[in-house]
């Protein structure tokens, strides 16, 4: 019997290689569908976390504080009209007396009051002429407590005849902001998070870090509201300084 030369023969080279590029390339089909899956996934995922953390919330944080004044000015103004100039800077003269000793016998430095203005002006009345003298004088002092007692007592220079003029009022100032600057931006922040905080309570999120924020500005104002500016008014030694930043948290 003749054997068949057919099952010795070895497969051709070709075909060989035809089954090892087609395996070739369905690991390499196979490689991409895993890349482009998983590349998807983290794209998506990617999306999602970069739009979770633009999440953000935008809040007001208030922060005041009752200070008292650490410094008080004062300026005084009077006049005195008459027929002849010399009479009229007499009285304006015999008045920068009175307003020395008045401030002396409180207890002020002589260098806490100086004059600051001098004005003299000449008009008819009925043909006679006038002649009127305008002058001013400031204190600036650092005692408040003294300060608020000349306020108390000036009338005083009333019944010694001096005749103040409108704006002669008390000013008080709050010198020393800088001082407190720090601690207020941290309080306003502070008051900020907690209303980031409520707010992502009831949203179901958390509060993350701070995204932007802007100080604001600080304003100070009398206390009580009197601002003082009328005649012989003075304004409080007693202020209110307030600040309201604007703060955006994300969420997360």
């Amino acid at each position: 019997m003749s054997e068949d030369p057919s099952e010795d023969t070895p497969a051709p080279a070709t075909a060989f290689w035809h089954r090892h590029d087609t395996r070739l390339l369905l690991g390499s089909a196979t490689i991409l569908a895993v890349g482009l899956i998983v590349g998807g996934y983290l794209l998506g995922d990617g999306l999602t976390r970069a739009k979770a953390a633009d999440r953000s919330v935008t809040v007001r944080g208030l922060a005041e504080r009752d200070v008292t004044a650490d410094l008080a000015t004062w300026t005084i103004s009077y006049s005195s009209t008459a027929q002849n100039l010399a009479e009229a800077q007499a009285d304006v003269d015999r008045d920068t007396t009175q307003i020395k000793d008045f401030f002396k016998e409180l207890g002020f430095p002589q260098d806490a009051l100086e004059p600051t203005a001098v004005n003299v002006s000449s008009f008819n009345n009925n043909g006679i002429p006038q002649f009127t003298v305008r002058q001013r004088m400031s204190l600036r002092s650092h005692d408040i407590k003294r300060a608020q007692d000349a306020v108390r007592r000036q009338f005083d220079l009333v019944r010694r005849g001096v005749v103040l003029e409108e704006g002669s009022g008390m000013a008080y100032t709050f010198t020393k902001l800088n001082a407190i600057k720090p601690e207020m931006v941290a309080e306003a922040t502070k008051d900020a998070r907690a209303s980031a905080e409520q707010f992502a309570k009831d949203s179901g999120t958390s509060v993350g870090g701070i995204k932007s924020a802007t100080q604001g500005y600080f304003s100070i104002e009398a206390r009580d509201g009197d601002q003082g500016g009328g005649w012989g008014v003075s304004d409080s030694p007693f202020k209110k300084v307030r600040v309201v930043t604007t703060v955006d948290f994300y969420l997360r």
